[in-house]
């Protein structure tokens, strides 16, 4: 069955060219130009890499701190003990814990958007892998997310640090900041996105890498970006 969309996004389908590569600045301009939803949301970006997934040595991931934040609010948890407790909690950290907070998430509670942990509590944090990996949840020392500077992760991350990973398909969905940033706040998120993605290239990764780029609001349609045009931003591509 063909999937019907509603009004809004029709009338935003018409603004996008089907089958059109656009720069990025134009890609963001026609975002903020299509109608709006009830609520602020979210800007997308997702981005295809020539890479096979399939392959240890080809995996992508890694984090990166965009200059207009999120515009989301970040819960954060920190697997911490002691002095690290108390180092997470004046940082600014919402949930702090141990071996109480493992079982607690093994009971079903999820109210968190990060996992920070500090190196000494990954066995104990280990017991959750079936539960935080699935959900790309896991802490990970690749992300920054296992680390003994809790004061830096913390602050970092409630500042707009991301990380982003490929998926199956060899695909990475990461947001960019919300519809009400500014023109230029989501372009300077989306050159940082980019400009993390092309530096972590994997060295076993041959011939075109970026496959392709769509920009897309919650409930819009996806927007086509020129790759390399997108790719002239970064630092990486004048470096």
């Amino acid at each position: 069955m063909k999937k019907r969309h509603g009004k809004r996004y029709r009338e935003a389908a018409k603004l996008v060219g089907e089958n059109t590569l656009v720069d990025p600045a134009e890609a963001i301009k026609v975002l903020k130009q299509a109608p709006k939803a009830k609520f602020d949301e979210t800007v997308e970006c997702a981005i295809r890499l020539g890479i096979d997934p399939k392959q240890a040595d080809q995996q992508v991931r890694g984090t990166v701190a965009l200059p207009a934040g999120t515009g989301k609010k970040v819960r954060l948890l920190v697997f911490a003990k002691g002095e690290k407790a108390k180092e997470a909690e004046a940082a600014g950290a919402d949930m702090i814990g141990a071996e109480d907070v493992v079982e607690k998430i093994q009971g079903g509670w999820m109210e968190f958007d990060v996992a920070v942990a500090t190196p000494d509590m990954m066995s104990t944090v280990g017991k959750l892998g079936r539960i935080l990996g699935p959900r790309g949840l896991m802490p990970n020392p690749k992300s920054g997310t296992v680390t003994f500077d809790l004061a830096k992760a913390v602050k970092e991350f409630k500042a707009g640090k991301i990380e982003y990973r490929t998926e199956k398909a060899g695909v990475i969905h990461a947001p960019i900041g919300k519809v009400s940033f500014t023109e230029e706040q989501l372009l300077q998120n989306f050159s940082s996105l980019m400009d993390a993605v092309v530096r972590a290239k994997p060295a076993a990764s041959k011939g075109e890498y970026l496959m392709s780029i769509t920009l897309s609001t919650t409930h819009g349609p996806g927007i086509k970006v020129n790759p390399a045009k997108a790719q002239a931003l970064t630092k990486a591509a004048t470096a």
